[in-house]
């Protein structure tokens, strides 16, 4: 079995009592082991691998004899004609048998091998949920990042709106511009603050959306650690085929998937054997004490044969019924297979593109803030008209929210692909807490 969910992985590998939520600000690996620990999927799946694990306990117990006791004691009294006087007797009775299934053909070999694969199936299907919320913890933390980076972008951006506002009211004062270039600006300054009150509202809702994901209520306010102005970006250090063959081994789903055809075959052999002979030791004794009849003892040492002859063709369609889920979970497993191989295609694609994406947003931000700059100072030196202020604002707030999604999308990107090859663990989270740090 698996570790339960209150524990958490430390930096040295071990699991540990999972730790209370740090005042400080949050890193992503507090934020992650928040959500191990206390998001309740993680103890579903686990008590569901417990269930499974006492599954295989049942089938091992299948191997074992049984062994019954009995303790019986009554109490007579006959009462006969006038001649006969009453006559009264209290009797015991202890009983002792036991009993041994041999050999079965096979059935509970059978038996054992379906529940350890569920068993597998169940710890495979706990590690894919893992990997999920692990996920999900990072997809919230980054969103978090996210929009608190694009409402500080879009507060810059009301700024420089009331900057230029101000510009055009001091030059339409002075007589230099037309109450149509004060309109402008108003208007612009208006949008950009209207533009800021939505990213303050996206911030907020991601802020309940991390909260839950950590299992807290989405009211708790939640503070993160700052997060590195540009990315570490590294090269690809295999081709997207072996990527691929390396997602098709570690998979975690892939890897419940075929624990599930397994036990379906499994399956089939135990209804097969249903249909076969049994040979089972019986051993019993007993003994009587009391009454009218001297104490007796009795033994009895025997072995059973059990040939089932006709069940109604129940066998049959056991089998039948069997084959074909066997089947299914065959083809279940090959279909997932299919997926895996294009999640990573697609995450392999996806990354690719948010790389090339986080150096064209670099390029593009540094050259929107030089023309905004620019465009408001030829205005204020009397050279240039609103509009050319109004629109390199705009392109420069267009940037700016090009740039924070690019830098969202690249980590983003880059855990999804871990999580499609089945990799997405502790070291991951380290390096990225690490290029965090100012």
């Amino acid at each position: 079995m698996p570790p339960p969910p209150s524990q958490a992985l430390g930096k040295d590998g071990q699991f540990q009592p999972c730790p209370a939520l740090p005042a400080t600000a949050l890193t992503l690996s507090d934020v992650v082991n928040a959500t191990l620990c206390g998001n309740p999927q993680t103890r579903e799946v686990w008590a569901s691998a417990r269930a499974r694990a006492a599954g295989v306990g049942l089938a091992e117990a299948a191997w074992l004899p049984t062994l019954d006791g009995s303790i019986a004691a009554s109490h007579s009294n006959n009462r006969g004609g006038v001649l006969t006087a009453p006559v009264t007797s209290n009797q015991r009775n202890y009983g002792l048998s036991l009993s041994w299934l041999i050999y079965d053909f096979g059935g509970r070999e059978a038996s054992l091998k379906n529940a350890r694969q569920l068993l597998e199936a169940a710890n495979a299907s706990q590690d894919a949920t893992v990997q999920a919320l692990f996920l999900a913890a990072v997809q919230a933390y980054y969103q978090l990042q996210a929009t608190q980076a694009a409402s500080d972008a879009a507060l810059e951006a009301e700024k420089a709106a009331q900057e230029s506002f101000h510009a055009a009211e001091a030059r339409y004062k002075a007589g230099a511009a037309t109450p149509a270039d004060k309109l402008q600006a108003q208007t612009a300054w208006s949008q950009a603050t209207l533009n800021r009150i939505r990213a303050d509202g996206d911030f907020k809702n991601a802020q309940g959306i991390l909260a839950n994901t950590m299992g807290l209520s989405a009211a708790t306010p939640l503070q993160l650690a700052a997060q590195a102005a540009v990315p570490a970006l590294g090269q690809f250090e295999a081709g997207v085929a072996q990527l691929i063959d390396e997602a098709v081994q570690h998979r975690p789903d892939l890897r419940a998937a075929q624990a599930q055809a397994q036990a379906a075959q499994a399956a089939v052999d135990v209804a097969r054997a249903s249909g076969r002979p049994s040979v089972s030791l019986g051993i019993s004794g007993s003994e009587t004490r009391g009454g009218r009849l001297p104490d007796a003892r009795s033994s009895a040492l025997g072995v059973t044969v059990g040939i089932p002859l006709f069940s109604g063709f129940s066998t049959t369609y056991k089998v039948r019924a069997a084959e074909a889920q066997a089947q299914a979970s065959e083809a279940q497993s090959e279909q997932l297979k299919l997926k895996v191989a294009l999640d990573v295609w697609n995450g392999y694609q996806s990354l690719t593109t948010a790389t090339q994406t986080v150096r064209s947003s670099a390029d593009l931000l540094a050259s929107a803030e030089q023309s905004q700059r620019m465009a408001l100072g030829r205005y204020k030196a009397g050279m240039g008209n609103i509009l050319d202020v109004l629109n390199a604002q705009s392109a420069l707030a267009s940037a700016q929210q090009q740039r924070v999604q690019s830098l969202y999308s690249w980590n983003v990107a880059r855990t999804a692909l871990a999580q499609a090859m089945g990799t997405l663990d502790r070291r991951l989270i380290d390096s990225l807490d690490e290029r965090a740090k100012p």
